[in-house]
């Protein structure tokens, strides 16, 4: 059995444990422009408003607990390494639940030694990336989807990480209205392949670097028998993430990421349409056809510690799509975030902070813009009992 570690295990832990975790958290602010009743309590510059006086009127307070989370987890020694699962769940409402405060999956896992089955971040991914935002958001053109998939990490040391996955796959099309131009009404997604995610860290003496990559394959079928056209497709999705934390001094820290592709857009924070119709001209059977649309985005934060108990974190963010031809005047084409925060730590798991938002949308080609400017305070009570024992190596 020996002989299979290398294969399964990484260096095992000495001791079983079973811990209950997580925090309550209350969020309070003013809301001085007008964003999707939806998203109240988040800077998502997708939800901003598409045209003059949508979502109005401006100047709304609110207060949540949405982000409040519970969770458990545990590690089981074994012959072929540790045995860890994990379960948690917030309050944030999504889907036909956007808006509401309901019980939300975060993570439900499994993992035993370097294979991992269940909803974690996705491969794709970098968390240790992310600013520290009192916005559940955080900046909009992030890579963060919660994904279902099977993982195998071979290559997990002190300087370097290797994973790779394969991913449920999934995707939106463009909410365009096209009956002026051709029906797609009974066109429909299908999705024969999983998603294929993987990644690669270095550690160096001032931070580290992540490469990561995705490809994703999108097909759609026309189910009409009496269409007059042919409306079927597929394209590729694909994505590249290169992502940094610099340690500037011993009070800074500085976290970028760059991401490019095509439809790949759901993997992103504040996510666009990864499919939308173009002009297909002199083809009289197909006249449109679907693409994957192309997009960049790059975020750039610093976080300080001014002081044991006090600090902060500021930044910039910007997403941007490269619209087809077909798309409405007011589809999303670009976003922008500004975050700065300050934030207090009073005594162990509690924190206390205040936080100024700005986000910007502008529209495709009808020269639309909004803007959005947010205060808002946040109050953090963590919580956590672990249990542990000597592990049964018997097993």
């Amino acid at each position: 059995m020996a002989s299979l570690l290398p294969f399964f295990g990484f260096t095992q832990n000495d001791q079983n444990s079973f811990e209950v975790y997580g925090y309550v958290l209350t969020d309070a602010g003013y809301n001085f422009n007008t964003i999707d009743p939806a998203w109240f309590d988040v800077m998502r510059p997708t939800k901003l408003p598409g045209h003059k006086g949508e979502f109005a009127p401006a100047g709304n307070y609110f207060i949540s607990v949405r982000q409040t989370r519970v969770g458990v987890r545990s590690v089981t020694k074994t012959s072929l390494g540790d045995l860890k699962t994990q379960f948690d769940f917030d309050f944030f409402g999504f889907g036909k639940d956007a808006g509401q405060t309901t019980l939300h999956l975060v993570n439900g896992f499994g993992q035993l030694g370097k294979f991992l089955a269940g909803q974690t971040p996705s491969t794709f991914m970098d968390t240790d990336v992310f600013p520290v935002t009192l916005d559940y958001w955080g900046p909009s053109s992030r890579i963060f989807f919660l994904n279902i998939q099977l993982r195998y990490t071979p290559v997990r040391t002190t300087t370097n990480r290797f994973a790779v996955a394969l991913e449920r796959p999934g995707g939106t099309a463009d909410r365009t209205d096209y009956a002026n131009t051709v029906d797609i009404a009974n066109t429909r997604p299908q999705f024969p392949l999983p998603n294929v995610a993987s990644h690669y860290r270095h550690q160096w003496r001032w931070g580290y670097t992540q490469m990561a990559g995705i490809v994703k394959y999108l097909r759609w079928k026309d189910q009409s028998d009496t269409s007059a056209y042919h409306l079927s497709g597929s394209d590729i999705g694909w994505g590249v993430n290169v992502s940094t934390v610099i340690d500037g001094t011993r009070r800074t820290r500085f976290k970028m990421q760059a991401e490019l592709g095509e439809g790949f857009e759901n993997y992103i924070a504040d996510p666009s349409p990864d499919v939308a119709l173009e002009n297909n001209s002199g083809n009289s059977t197909s006249p449109v056809k679907g693409k994957a649309l192309p997009v960049w985005g790059f975020f750039l934060f610093t976080e300080i510690d001014w002081a044991p108990k006090l600090k902060s974190s500021i930044g910039y963010s910007v997403l941007t799509i490269t619209n087809s031809d077909l798309q409405a005047h007011d589809a999303f084409r670009k976003g922008q975030y500004i975050l700065i925060n300050l934030r207090y730590y009073p005594v162990e798991n509690a924190l206390f902070g205040i936080e100024y938002q700005y986000g910007r949308r502008d529209n495709f080609s009808d020269d639309f813009h909004a803007v959005a400017n947010k205060i808002q305070c946040a109050f953090k009570f963590n919580f956590s009992h672990k249990v542990k024992r000597a592990p049964d190596l018997r097993q």
